[in-house]
C-alpha cells in the first residue's frame, strides 16, 4: 500500500451482543464478523473495549480481558485488517460505560481526580503495551467522544476547564505513547468541540494534540434537519469538518482521520442512503491530507437489544446476520476504486476566513455550527462549485501561513451572498 494511500475501514460492532460481547467473548463469532468486514475490501477496524469490564477496580486491569483484545487483534491480522483500539469507553450509542469506582459512592471527576487519572494512565498504557508487538496494531484512541462527560447536555457531567482538559488529554496520549511508542495515537470528540461556545474541549486541542485530527461527522446535529437529505451542506458535512479542523492545525499537512461517519435514519432514509454515502465519500476524498475513513458502523445492532435510539439499529454496512447492505456495497466499491492509489487531491486555494475570537479558546465557535453564519457561507460557496478551505481570521493575512497551505485567495463571510 502506498504511504499516501487512503485507508477505508469500519467501526466494529459485534453481531452477537453488541459491545457486551466482551462478557461472553466468542472468538469464532468475532472471526465470522471480521470475515464479513474483510469481504467488503476494507483494511482496518476500530474496536471498543468496555472500560468497566477491563478495569472494574482502579488497581485491577483484568488479564483475561486484555488477552481477549489481543486475540481479536490477531484474528484481524489473519484477515488482513489493521486495528485501532479505543481505550476509555466511555460513551457508545447513547450508553455510558464508566467504572463503579468513578460513580455514586465513589464519585470522582474523570478528568481531574488524581487517582482516577493515574488509573486511566495505567489502563491505556497496559492495552497499548499488550499490542505494541502486533504489526497490525495502528494505535490507541484515548476514548470515544469522552468530551460528552464534560458538560451539558450530559445529565451528570464532570466539569472541567479548558486548561484541565488539555492537560488531561496530554497525559492520556503520553500514556499511550509509553505503552506503544511511535504508533498512531489520537483523541476524538463529538462535534461540541467544534460547534459549542464555551465547551472545554476545543478545536485547537483536537487539531494539535496526538498524531492526527479525528473528526466525527453526524448530520443529525441540525444539518440534515435544516438542509434535507440531499442538501449540499448535508452531503459535504464530513468534508466541512475535515477542512474546518485544518484552520487550527499547526502543521499545514497534519493528517485528518474521518473516524466516524454514517447514514442516520430517518433523516437519511433508505431512498437516499446510497446517494448520501457516495456523495459524502466523494466530498471527503476531495480534501487534501485525509488519512482515511472509518464508517460507523460494521454491522447493524440486533433488534433483540432494547432501549437504543431508533437510528442506532440500522447504521451498519452489513445487517446483523452479516449480509451486505446497499450503503455497504457503495463503500466497498469506492474502497476498491482507491485501492493502491495515492491520495493527492488538488490544493484548495480559496479559503473562507472563520472568526471565532482567539484561536486557543474559540469563544465564538457557534458560528461554525449548522445555521451559523460561517457554516452557511461555507455551504453556499460549495454549492456554487468552490472548493473552500478554512483559515482562522487571525491568520488570514499571514503570507507565510497562506503560502504553506497553498491558499491564494481569502474570502470573508460578508463576501458570500
Amino acid at each position: 500500500m502506498p504511504v499516501d494511500a487512503l485507508r477505508f475501514g469500519a467501526n466494529y460492532t459485534p453481531t452477537r451482543g453488541w459491545f457486551h460481547h466482551w462478557l461472553d467473548f466468542d472468538l469464532d463469532e468475532v472471526r465470522a464478523d471480521l470475515d464479513s468486514i474483510a469481504a467488503l475490501g476494507l483494511d482496518h477496524v476500530r474496536v471498543f473495549p468496555l472500560w468497566p469490564l477491563f478495569q472494574p477496580n482502579r488497581t485491577l486491569i483484568r488479564p483475561r480481558a486484555v488477552e481477549q483484545l489481543v486475540a481479536l487483534v490477531d484474528a484481524a491480522a489473519e484477515r488482513g485488517l489493521d486495528v485501532a483500539v479505543d481505550g476509555l469507553q466511555g460513551h457508545l450509542s447513547s450508553f455510558d460505560f464508566l467504572p463503579a469506582w468513578t460513580r455514586t459512592w465513589h464519585r470522582r471527576n474523570v478528568f481531574t481526580d488524581p487517582d482516577v487519572i493515574a488509573g486511566q494512565e495505567a489502563y491505556l498504557g497496559t492495552l497499548a503495551a499488550a499490542l505494541t508487538g502486533r504489526p497490525n496494531f495502528l494505535g490507541m484512541t484515548v476514548g470515544n467522544e469522552i468530551n460528552q462527560f464534560s458538560g451539558t447536555p450530559h445529565p451528570d457531567p464532570d466539569p472541567v476547564t479548558r486548561d484541565q482538559a488539555a492537560r488531561w488529554l496530554g497525559r492520556m496520549l503520553a500514556a499511550c505513547e509509553r505503552g506503544a511508542p511511535g504508533r498512531f495515537h489520537v483523541h476524538a470528540e463529538y462535534d461540541a468541540a467544534w460547534y459549542q461556545d464555551g465547551h472545554p474541549f476545543t478545536p485547537a486541542q483536537a487539531a494539535r494534540l496526538g498524531a492526527a485530527t479525528a473528526v466525527h461527522s453526524w448530520v443529525f446535529n441540525g444539518t440534515a434537519q435544516r438542509h434535507g437529505p440531499a442538501g449540499t451542506a448535508t452531503e459535504h458535512h464530513a468534508a466541512y469538518l475535515i477542512e474546518l479542523s485544518k484552520a487550527w492545525a499547526a502543521d499545514p499537512h497534519r493528517p485528518v482521520w474521518l473516524q466516524e461517519v454514517g447514514v442516520p435514519a430517518p433523516l437519511i432514509g433508505p431512498r437516499h442512503a446510497v446517494r448520501f454515502t457516495e456523495a459524502t465519500l466523494a466530498a471527503a476524498l476531495d480534501c487534501p491530507d485525509l488519512w482515511g475513513v472509518t464508517w460507523w458502523c460494521s454491522h447493524d445492532v440486533s433488534r433483540e437489544l432494547a432501549d437504543f435510539p431508533a437510528l442506532e439499529y440500522g447504521l451498519g454496512l452489513l445487517t446483523n446476520d452479516r449480509r451486505t447492505k446497499p450503503a455497504g456495497a457503495a463503500v466497498a466499491r469506492i474502497a476498491e476504486e482507491w485501492r493502491g492509489r495515492a491520495h493527492r487531491p488538488a490544493v484548495r486555494s480559496t479559503a473562507l476566513a472563520v472568526d471565532v475570537g482567539p484561536a486557543e479558546e474559540a469563544p465564538g465557535r457557534s458560528v461554525c455550527a449548522p445555521g451559523g453564519a460561517f457554516f452557511e457561507a461555507w455551504a453556499a460557496l460549495t454549492a456554487d462549485g468552490v472548493r473552500p478551505a478554512v483559515v482562522l481570521a487571525e491568520l488570514a493575512e499571514d503570507p507565510a501561513h497562506l503560502a504553506a497551505r497553498g491558499i491564494t485567495e481569502v474570502l470573508r463571510v460578508p463576501d458570500v451572498s
